[in-house]
């Protein structure tokens, strides 16, 4: 077929090399956007006629990043507790500057797992604010005593707060779990979460126990399935990860204590692994620094080695993974918005090449919706025009993806939401 002509209203981007999320760089490319779609992408020799310049002429150009595991809570400081003394009205107001400063970042979708996600989507789909596409989960299915419990609170109060703000609902037996399954469906959730074991942010539970019985892992699975919607279990001890995988989980949360049996199981299951690396690293360079409760800093430091151990085992048998940094704190923290990029660099750092981990935190992030996947991800007619252009070829450095100052054009859906000079 003869390359048609660049119609009004088309944009046109020239790169160095084209990263296409999956498959193979393209050098001397061409990425044409047809309004919130991609046209184009491939060499430049195939590329649509035009007579205009083109958008520009860049270094290299990917997709907007993906990142599938973040809290857009609004806190400041390390520590879990603070959303229980702070108003809400201030948690948003951070939250919002969170949203912009992720698409600043190169992070044009966020699977958002408990916190202010599914409001915040509303408010940037309408336009009302900048931010990211936002896949949120509302509150996280927690037991009693579980990782979602504020343990240092009366449990009335923990209650209160739950009903409240809505990160997190405790729920005990299959009733309780199908009912908060639905409650998250009608606050607009597109993914279900599930704590499946002990945490590192909770007081007296331990990251290695399992919560849930089998039968209340079924029911949120079944339910969560009913409406297109799968299920991200929170797991850092084996028990929790294989109970998660049997009930049929889609995604695998930390996944600290992940061995060879559970990484067997997790292929057999297609399931997917999102390490969320760099907030355990983070927890062990800064957390005294940065307010984190003394209970939550000895679990990280505690885990850390295993966590790292687990992630190098993931990588060398081919587990699919997808990057969630995990981050929780609002902009301008030691682990705030907008150093989620550092993630994909870990996933270097555990043995992949710069191309795969480029692949998790790009192709690889739809895939953790299910049924609620958008074609997004990839330079690929037909798919979301959420495209960056980059100072410097990632290929190279890897770490180009962690300084936002080197990404300096973002496209969400077509529209240039970040636009500075090459």
């Amino acid at each position: 077929m003869d390359p048609v002509a660049i119609a009004s209203g088309m944009q046109r981007i020239e790169a160095d090399v084209l990263i296409p999320g999956r498959g193979e760089p393209i050098r001397n490319a061409v990425v044409v956007l047809d309004g919130p779609t991609i046209a184009y992408a491939g060499p430049i020799e195939g590329a649509p006629k035009g007579t205009s310049d083109p958008v520009v002429r860049a270094p290299a150009v990917m997709p907007g990043m993906w990142d599938v595991h973040g809290h857009f809570m609004g806190i400041r400081s390390l520590n879990v507790e603070e959303i229980a003394r702070t108003p809400p009205a201030v948690l948003a107001s951070r939250a919002t500057k969170d949203a912009e400063t992720a698409l600043s970042a190169g992070f044009t979708s966020i699977r958002e797992l408990s916190g202010f996600g599914v409001y915040l989507s509303r408010v940037v789909d309408e336009g009302s604010v900048r931010g990211p596409h936002i896949y949120g989960a509302g509150g996280a299915l927690s037991q009693t005593a579980g990782h979602g419990d504020l343990h240092a609170f009366p449990l009335d109060y923990v209650h209160e707060v739950s009903r409240r703000l809505g990160f997190s609902y405790l729920c005990d037996g299959v009733p309780e779990c199908l009912k908060a399954v639905r409650l998250q469906l009608r606050a607009g959730a597109r993914v279900i979460k599930v704590l499946a074991s002990g945490g590192v942010a909770s007081e007296v539970d331990h990251p290695v126990h399992a919560q849930f019985s089998a039968e209340e892992l079924a029911a949120i699975v079944t339910d969560a399935a009913r409406a297109d919607r799968v299920v991200a279990a929170h797991c850092h001890g084996k028990p929790g990860i294989i109970a998660a995988l049997r009930a049929g989980c889609r995604t695998i949360e930390h996944g600290t204590f992940l061995d060879e049996e559970a990484a067997d199981l997790a292929l057999e299951r297609d399931a997917i692994l999102v390490p969320t690396r760099f907030i355990i690293d983070r927890l062990v360079r800064v957390g005294k620094e940065s307010g984190i409760a003394d209970y939550a800093y000895r679990k990280a430091v505690a885990i850390n080695e295993q966590h790292r151990t687990a992630l190098h085992l993931a990588v060398r048998k081919g587990v699919r993974i997808a990057t969630g940094s995990d981050i929780y704190t609002s902009t301008g923290g030691l682990a705030g918005w907008g150093l989620n990029g550092h993630e994909v660099g870990h996933l270097v750092e555990a043995g992949m090449t710069p191309l795969r981990a480029i692949e998790a935190g790009t192709a690889n992030g739809p895939l953790t919706l299910g049924p609620q996947a958008p074609k997004s991800g990839q330079l690929k007619v037909g798919y979301d025009a959420d495209v960056l252009v980059l100072a410097e070829n990632p290929l190279d450095r890897i770490g180009v993806l962690a300084e936002p100052e080197k990404i300096r054009k973002v496209w969400k859906s077509g529209e240039l939401a970040k636009n500075l000079p090459i």
